[in-house]
């Protein structure tokens, strides 16, 4: 199936290239360009065969706070029986090129681009690439929160291609989130969304607020306002803002700007 999203690919520059880059790292920030994904930065995880990965975000201090974020690049023939080995994780894939199979609670799933799973934190699962086209789908992890009196969330598989996007109120549908969970559901302590502007279309504010973000760019192009300062960004570049940092986009067109969205959510402060 042809993905619109965009996946790095790995590679070297060459040695004629110039330093100078978008990358940025502040207290309140991140951009990782997608140019900086190449081979020489790339990791490995135990009980994974034939799979490499880029981190974007893992919990530091003075960066990602209540997650993690992973692009995994797994091969025909590769995988893991044993993916997770933190019992307090919860899992978000979504899968961005080629064709996962997810085995959870005994059934099969096939993640194909805009798929979509929900894993609980203590759920055992297995995944492979049976297909001849490398796969490459986001992971993002978070220790999940639980609360008494609400049970654990359930597993969740779906596709971000069957879920008609919730526009913002007063937009005409230029500014749109595609939820895979219900917001009132308060058994979830994380939210993953597509974020989707029209060209052209903006975050008319600069907003500020208490969840931590992870953006991932799939599609097209913006100019971020982030704390005091604008930056370009494109597909394949990934964001991390610090809860409270100042934000605001234009879409810059010539087609949709749609980026993959972590925030945490639901829970009382930790004090």
């Amino acid at each position: 199936m042809t993905s619109t999203y965009y996946a790095p690919q790995g590679g070297q520059p060459g040695q004629d290239q110039l330093l100078t880059d978008r990358a940025v790292f502040t207290n309140a920030y991140a951009v990782i360009p997608k140019g900086t994904m190449r081979d020489i930065v790339t990791s490995f995880l135990p009980f994974w065969s034939q799979t490499r990965l880029w981190v974007l975000s893992r919990p530091l201090s003075g960066f990602a706070e209540t997650f993690s974020q992973y692009i995994m690049e797994v091969q025909h023939g590769g995988g893991s029986d044993n993916p997770e080995t933190d019992p307090r994780a919860e899992t978000v894939l979504f899968v961005v090129e080629g064709t996962a199979t997810l085995e959870v609670n005994g059934a099969i799933y096939e993640l194909t681009p805009g798929g979509y799973a929900y894993l609980p934190a203590g759920r055992k699962w297995r995944l492979h690439n049976q297909h001849p086209q490398t796969l490459r789908f986001h992971w993002i992890r978070k220790a999940y929160e639980a609360v008494s009196g609400l049970d654990a969330p359930d597993v969740l598989i779906l596709n971000e291609n069957d879920i008609v996007p919730t526009p913002m109120a007063g937009t005409d549908g230029k500014w749109a989130t595609t939820r895979f969970v219900d917001p009132s559901d308060m058994r979830h302590d994380m939210h993953v969304t597509i974020v989707t502007f029209e060209p052209g279309a903006v975050i008319p504010f600069l907003e500020t607020h208490v969840m931590e973000h992870g953006l991932y760019v799939l599609e097209g192009k913006a100019v971020y306002r982030l704390n005091s300062d604008w930056v370009e960004v494109e597909a394949g570049d990934y964001m991390w803002l610090r809860a409270f940092c100042p934000q605001a986009c234009y879409a810059g067109g010539p087609g949709q700007f749609r980026y993959l969205l972590y925030k945490d959510v639901n829970r009382h402060m930790t004090l």
